[in-house]
């Protein structure tokens, strides 16, 4: 896993190479390793290097075919880069390095752009065509790897990351309200949005093609989740193609020439993938856990339980995190702004994980493909409670559920049941986007102001428009195809990326094996979800594999405590970056409601820490990547 940066003069304008190393130094978090760049005409290409295969010079990036007119920076792994190495050395190819890296460029060679259908693995990179004088663009089938782009005039820029971007000088930095729109519905801005207008994320499955001389983008999606072709297979043999294509997930991830283990919280998903290593590897498994000072978010116990039972070399660590201090490094990490609280824990796994092990395996990817959340049954009662009228609802309803008594708990009494009477009355596709929101469209033009938003149903109108892409007509099919494709590359896949890779860790997600995923679309939605448990056929694929406890335990998620932090010990931060002084300096927002806000929550009158967390999240990324230069 590395990083990627690049510049490309549509209008033959010279490449500056100190900006192409500037733009590429700024991912050096992601890519330890080492630092190179290839500028030539128009056209600058920079890579940070994270070792994992083949560690000597001859995998160093940009890299080259053999008579040097295509070049590649890439970041991932393709994880059958041997089967086809030996395919193209048949075909004349001259390997000059062991790594998967030139696979593709030699691959690209032989078969086009259609050298993505050849490639399993995580991935993002940019391929620049001297022949043809065109770059290429691929980001992978899942959305693993993520890959920014921009066009300002005739000046193409791409990077891993935005802050790439924002070295160049061609890169104005003007905000995107539709984009803020969704952040705040959202806590994340999904793709194809960044919140600086003309950055744009390639979305997952895609690839994008610009040549010279021309402003024109081609976007082509190569890859979609295909919900519409259904297997007959009775229940038992499917769990058993189920269990064969985990493992070989996971057997092909383990391809590395440095230590890797896995990230462990005793949850049935990290587990699975952890049983299937002890399987599969030859040697000891280490594992990682992060535990919490406060009993009632700690799961280190849980990790505790199924390492004993399964043997592994378990690593834990307690943390009590200084907030402040490290808070506003996550969110520099996170950019874009990505307000997901559990970026932290994750941020500390990666920190000590890192410190024994290169590569760690990751249980990301089962509850999308698998049913595994809450919300899933929620929405299948939301067929039946759509036909409750709204007023009742906010007359009758709400305001009682506004009198609860606000807890500590990971996600308050009060939160779940103000999400889940926010669907009622709802048709079921807006209220799965609804159980999703954070800000309310009311809550949304009370704090924001006026004109900023100019009357919005962006977040209804973005799910519908996945719903109408799945071919499916079951319910459970389309949840799972807009979390597939929406939710989980733009926050959870998101998530792990930035904070692995602040500390030049690289995660694999064996449940995001296209593979994997293609079999579990054509899965009837009875071997997902039966009688209200999801990832129905994961729990019996490992039910003589991991402690009977794991296997029935209710999904508790890596959340920590936004709500008492920001009473606590992120009080200071909250109150001074939300002050009505730098709030009006954005000029945004309406200073007197989210201060209304903030005393609510202090006093315990309402739980707005999602709502308080995602805005402050906001101000930290705008302070770092709006007003400093």
């Amino acid at each position: 896993m590395c990083g990627i940066a690049g510049v490309f003069h549509l209008d033959g304008q010279r490449a500056d190479h100190q900006i192409v190393q500037k733009m590429t130094r700024l991912l050096a978090h992601r890519g330890p390793d080492g630092q190179a760049e290839w500028v030539q005409g128009a056209v600058g290409l920079g890579h940070r290097r994270l070792s994992i295969i083949d560690l000597s010079e001859r995998g160093t990036q940009p890299m080259a075919n053999e008579d040097g007119t295509v070049l590649i920076t890439f970041n991932g792994e393709i994880y059958n880069h041997r089967d086809l190495r030996n395919d193209l050395i048949t075909k004349g190819h001259i390997f000059a390095s062991q790594t998967d890296t030139e696979s593709i460029v030699h691959g690209y060679e032989t078969y086009g752009e259609g050298v993505v259908q050849y490639l399993n693995g995580m991935f993002a990179f940019a391929i620049w065509d001297g022949r043809k004088q065109e770059l290429f663009l691929v980001r992978d089938r899942l959305g693993i790897k993520p890959l920014f782009y921009g066009l300002f005039g005739d000046t193409f820029l791409f990077g891993s990351e935005i802050k790439a971007i924002l070295a160049h000088p061609a890169c104005q930095r003007e905000l995107d309200t539709a984009a803020l729109d969704l952040y705040l519905s959202l806590n994340y801005t999904p793709a194809p949005m960044t919140m600086i207008r003309g950055i744009r994320q390639l979305e997952p499955g895609q690839w994008l093609r610009v040549k010279a001389g021309s402003r024109k983008l081609e976007i082509v999606t190569y890859w979609d989740v295909d919900y519409s072709r259904k297997t007959a297979l009775p229940f038992a043999e499917a769990v058993e193609q189920f269990d064969s294509l985990l493992h070989a997930a996971v057997e092909r991830r383990l391809m590395a020439d440095v230590p890797l283990g896995a990230f462990l919280s005793g949850g049935l998903d990290s587990s699975s993938v952890v049983a299937c290593m002890k399987h599969t590897s030859t040697g000891s498994v280490k594992t990682f856990s992060m535990g919490f000072g406060e009993p009632s978010y700690n799961e280190a116990p849980y990790a505790h339980e199924v390492a004993t039972h399964l043997d592994t070399q378990h690593y834990e660590r307690t943390v009590t995190p200084d907030l402040a201090a490290i808070l506003p490094k996550i969110v520099w990490h996170g950019e874009d702004p990505l307000a997901d609280s559990s970026m932290i824990p994750v941020y500390y796994l990666s920190q000590m994980t890192r410190e024994h092990v290169t590569v760690a395996l990751a249980g990301d990817g089962a509850d999308e493909i698998l049913a595994g959340y809450p919300t899933y049954v929620a929405t299948q009662w939301a067929r039946i409670t759509e036909f409750i009228p709204r007023p009742v609802i906010e007359t009758a309803v709400q305001p009682f559920i506004n009198l609860l008594p606000v807890s500590e708990a990971k996600i308050s009494r009060q939160e779940k049941l103000q999400r889940f009477t926010n669907g009622i009355g709802y048709s079921w596709q807006d209220a799965h986007a609804i159980w999703r929101q954070i800000h309310t469209e009311t809550q949304k033009r009370d704090i924001l102001a006026g004109g900023i938003l100019n009357g919005s149903t962006r977040l209804f109108e973005t799910y519908q428009r996945y719903y109408a892409r799945c071919p499916s007509d079951e319910l459970l099919d389309k949840l799972l195809y807009v979390d597939t494709r929406f939710y989980l590359p733009n926050d959870m896949l998101a998530k792990v990326d930035r904070m692995s890779m602040a500390h030049g860790l690289e995660a694999r997600v064996p449940f995001l094996d296209y593979t994997l995923v293609e079999f579990a679309a054509t899965l009837p939605s009875e071997y997902k979800l039966r009688r209200g448990v999801g990832k129905y056929i994961l729990r019996k694929s490992m039910e003589n594999r991991l402690p009977k406890t794991t296997l029935t335990r209710q999904k508790a998620g890596f959340n920590i405590p936004v709500a008492k932090w920001l009473r606590e010990d992120l009080r200071d931060l909250l109150t001074d970056t939300l002050s009505v002084k730098k709030l009006v300096e954005v000029g945004i927002w309406q200073p007197n409601n989210v201060q209304k806000m903030i005393q609510q929550h202090m006093q315990r009158k309402r739980d707005n820490g999602y709502q308080l967390w995602g805005i402050l999240t906001f101000m930290l990324w705008w302070q770092q990547f709006m007003e400093q230069k």
